[in-house]
Order: structure tokens, then sequence, then C-alpha cells
């Protein structure tokens, strides 16, 4: 039995160059960076190499980019660093409704302790509108925090516009980039945000590590308390490994990553066509144009969805529901609700997820185990015997993205 990994969008293989890049920061190169003998100057000097190397990967300055441990640890810090920082201007964030479970998550615990939340609306597609934005924000606003991309349906948010008008506005404007990194041009400053998201294990580095890029002069505190480093506003002694693995994943997608994308979108494009020629009442989630290159969410209708997960890993093909963060929640996907896909659609999604590694070869075999295991699934489901024709949606058809 092949084993398909379409999964890229939960997390990556470790890229053979990144692992040995962090080999020697594993044995011989083991000083603590805070010492000043020559064992703490040397994985200091690591350390500042591979924040160049993430700073230049995101065009910005290296001294803009602070590593913390994971993405959610970034999420967490530019949301609650920014309202203590600004606790005197105001208490007031807008968020969108298909943000990380990092972020919705940091956004509810904020609000017990007396922040008030204002939700955008999304369309059908997953898409926020710059001019809900500008309506939303008032006085008190200090934070406008929208995803640059979902990673779930991977709808791209238009984030750019969003940052004009907060900086306009006076309002500090955040982006989760973890589902878009090596995917879509991460430029700080093209984007015009104040404070972006990356995590390393998404983009073909190691997990346990990620990095917020705070522009200079904007106003946050620090979220762990102690030590001094990252210059003052992250404690803890740094993931030297983790970091140094960060930096060569980021310098190798900064050279490769739109050869790449080029190749995967045309593999997805393939995989979406397959599904709809063969298999009858399959949804598109997202939009077909603004989305990730990569991604490719629908909902096989009248087909429970934990069966259809498990009946494809037990032929050896691994995709996701959703956000592997969400995974093992009951309920449908707070993103499939926002964009209100109908109630036969709702409960069984597939997020086809693609990577650098994969082949036409195993596209083929997954739309093959797809059309048998949906045919099974559906031979003796009696919702499935009993549909009525009225809930019929046929799937778009497969565009180019934007």
């Amino acid at each position: 039995m092949q084993r398909i990994y379409l999964d890229y969008n939960s997390t990556t293989p470790v890229d053979p160059e990144v692992m040995n890049a962090m080999l020697p920061y594993l044995s011989q190169y083991f000083g603590n960076p805070s010492n000043i003998h020559s064992y703490g100057r040397d994985t200091r000097e690591a350390i500042a190499q591979a924040r160049d190397k993430v700073a230049a990967f995101l065009n910005a300055a290296p001294d803009e980019v602070f590593f913390t441990s994971c993405g959610s640890e970034a999420d967490n810090w530019a949301l609650k660093g920014v309202a203590a920082a600004l606790s005197d201007k105001g208490r007031h964030i807008i968020l969108s409704p298909v943000e990380h479970s990092a972020i919705a998550g940091t956004a509810r615990y904020l609000a017990s302790h007396g922040c008030e939340l204002s939700e955008l609306k999304v369309d059908e597609t997953g898409l926020v509108n710059p001019g809900d934005v500008a309506k939303l924000i008032r006085p008190d606003t200090i934070l406008v925090t929208v995803m640059l991309a979902n990673n779930e349906i991977g709808t791209i948010e238009p984030v750019q516009e969003i940052a004009r008008i907060c900086r306009e506005r006076g309002v500090l404007s955040h982006t989760d980039a973890v589902a878009a990194a090596t995917k879509t041009d991460l430029d700080v400053k093209a984007l015009g945000v104040d404070l972006l998201t990356i995590s390393g294990h998404k983009i073909h580095g190691p997990k346990g590590i990620g990095a917020l890029y705070i522009r200079n002069g904007t106003q946050i505190h620090p979220l762990l308390h102690g030590g001094h480093q990252e210059r003052g506003m992250r404690a803890g002694t740094e993931n030297l490994a983790g970091i140094v693995g960060f930096g060569k994943a980021c310098e190798i997608a900064r050279g490769r990553w739109q050869t790449e994308v080029a190749q995967i979108r045309e593999l997805r494009d393939y995989l979406h066509k397959q599904i709809t020629d063969r298999i009858e009442e399959v949804h598109f989630n997202g939009h077909p144009a603004k989305r990730l290159p990569n991604t490719l969410n629908i909902s096989v209708g009248y087909v429970e969805g934990e069966s259809l997960l498990v009946s494809l890993d037990l032929e050896g093909v691994a995709v996701a529901s959703g956000s592997a963060c969400s995974a093992g929640e009951s309920g449908a996907s707070a993103t499939l609700t926002a964009i209100n896909v109908p109630p036969q659609f709702l409960n069984s999604p597939l997020r086809f997820s693609l990577g650098r590694e994969n082949t036409r070869q195993e596209i083929d075999y997954t739309v093959d185990v797809l059309e048998k295991v949906v045919k099974r699934l559906r031979d003796i489901s009696p919702i499935w015997k009993d549909r009525g024709k009225r809930f019929f949606q046929p799937p778009p058809e497969t565009c180019t993205d934007a």
C-alpha cells in the first residue's frame, strides 16, 4: 500500500539541508548564547545569522524579527502585547471569523479580561471586505488582525488594503501569515502590516520555532518576562538548533518558492478536475482564484466526514478536515460555518494541501481511492439514498489563482 501525504498545511517534513544545518548545534556548538565566552559567542553569532535570513525572507530589518516557540506564541504575543501596551488608548480589537484558533482563542481570553471584540463578516468564499474594517474602527480600536491566508480553505485576504486603512486611522494591524509562508510573497513592507506571524514547521523547518515580525516603533509589551533574551522582549534561553534550522528554511524558501508554487498549483488543479469529473455532489469551499496554490478544500455530500478521513487513511492517503490545531473538537468548522456552507456539506470537509514532494502519480492514486471510498460509504448511507435533488450544488470549475 502506498502512503501519500497531502496535509502540508498541517506540517511539513524537515528539509535535509535544514537538518544538516541544525546538527552541529545539537552537538558541537552547544553554548548558551547569553555567555560572553567563546562557546556563547559562537552560538550567539549563529542566531544573528539566522535572524538575518528570516528578515531577508520577510523583507524586514533584522531587529524587527523576534524568535518565539511557535506561531501560536507569536499570535498570543501580538494580541496580548498590544492590548497591554495600548490599554490607555482603548480595549477594542477587530478580527475575522475565520482566524486560526491561536488568534480566536487569544481574543476570547482578552475579552474575558476587559477587551471588546468586533468580528468582521466574510462572504461565501471567505473574503473579508476591507470597507467593513473601516466601518468598525472606533477611537478606542487598538488592533485589527486578519490572517493573510486561511489555513483550511486557502482564501487569501486583502491584508494590504486592510493595513492601509488601519495606518490611515492610527490603528495597529497584525496578520497571521503561517499558512501563507512559501506559498505567496511575504514582503512586510509591501503588506504594510505592523506585526506578522510565521512558523518554522510550515516551511520545511523544525517544529518548536516561530517568529513575530514587529515593525520598528510599534508599541507592544513582552509576553514572557525574566531574562534579557531577544533584546529584552522575549525571556528564555533560545532554541538554538531550532533557530538555525528556521533560518536555513527561510533561506531555501526565498530562493525557490516561486518555482515550486507553479508546480504545486498545476498538481492542485489536476486534483480538483479529477475529483469533480469523477465524483458527483462535491462542494468546493473557498475562493476559486484568490487562494493558496497548494490548497483544495471540498465537502463530499451525504458522507460522514470522520468515516471519510479514516477510510482514506486506511488506504494510505493522509488528508485533513481542517486545522490541525482543531483536530478532535466536536462540531462543524468555524470557517465553513462562517462562509455558510450548505448543511449537507458542512460536516464532510476534506482539505488537500500539497507540497513539493507530491507527484501526479500520487494524485491519480488518491482520486482512485477517494472515488472508491465515497461509493462504499454512500452505498451504506440511507441519507444518500433518500437525498433530495433540491440539495444538489455542482462545484465551480477550477480557476487559475489570481
